[in-house]
């Protein structure tokens, strides 16, 4: 008889030592997996929720050092203004009921993004979050809100711009180091593994620059169905590629060793 896996802790058949220190999400399929069900599409984001905070706990169960999830992207103001107003509301709910959670799980959170067009609320509860979480080891949690990977190239780009003009920075000294130190992410190494739900595969204007050399895995599912299972095969298929960054293949489980 076969025995279900227990996936509270990591799976038997993944390396430990081979395992993605990064992983980034495009969570993309809350409003088919509510239309498909006849529900109002804002129900699909809060099961969609429910997902991130699973799969939040699963990197901290199984070893996973940083996710990063695109919650709200520049272009998604054009959507329904109710729908939007909606999202913000679940942000703040969320995060004021989850908060002291990931204070005692360890979890560290950032927001990436341009959180000024945000509600006054939101803002002032995202940066308390940063604050209170800014210590913490165990799991780093980004969540892009807002964000545009056009729009974070820009804003690097004019930052080394001015640090060129006072005299900071050479031009000799503007390289992909100093790019990468001008982005949000800094300094987290950049997604081993991109995991994108609904079947679309292009990365929507999601982190351009630091998915050079990240593997990208698509999935049919839609995000409130990608549970730890669906993880399991994920890291799975990463811990069978040969990962080359431009030069000789090397598979993950390889570099463990």
């Amino acid at each position: 008889m076969i025995q279900p896996i227990n996936y509270s802790t990591l799976p038997a058949d993944l390396y430990a030592n081979a395992l993605p220190q990064h992983v980034a999400m495009i969570m993309d399929g809350n409003g088919r997996w509510a239309t498909q069900r006849g529900m109002p599409r804002i129900a699909g984001h809060r099961q969609g929720a429910k997902t991130v905070k699973d799969l939040l706990r699963c990197c901290k169960d199984w070893g996973i050092g940083a996710l990063t999830v695109y919650a709200f992207s520049t272009e998604n103001w054009q959507r329904p203004m109710e729908e939007v107003n909606f999202l913000m509301r679940l942000f703040d709910r969320l995060l004021r009921r989850e908060l002291a959670e990931m204070q005692r799980e360890g979890v560290r959170i950032q927001f990436l993004g341009d959180l000024s067009p945000l509600p006054e609320r939101l803002r002032e509860l995202m940066t308390e979050a940063m604050t209170l979480t800014h210590d913490n080891q165990r799991v780093q949690f980004n969540v892009a809100v807002n964000y545009g990977g056009r729009q974070e190239l820009v804003m690097a780009t004019r930052h080394i711009a001015q640090q060129v003009a006072c005299g900071a920075l050479s031009l000799e000294q503007v390289n992909e180091e100093s790019l990468g130190r001008a982005l949000l992410t800094y300094p987290q190494p950049d997604p081993d593994l991109l995991i994108r739900t609904s079947g679309e595969q292009r990365l929507s204007n999601f982190l351009p620059w630091q998915l050079a050399y990240t593997e990208l895995y698509f999935t049919d599912l839609l995000w409130p169905e990608f549970d730890r299972a669906a993880f399991h095969q994920a890291l799975h298929w990463y811990q069978s590629r040969q990962r080359r960054f431009g030069g000789l293949a090397t598979s993950p489980i390889a570099q463990g060793f």
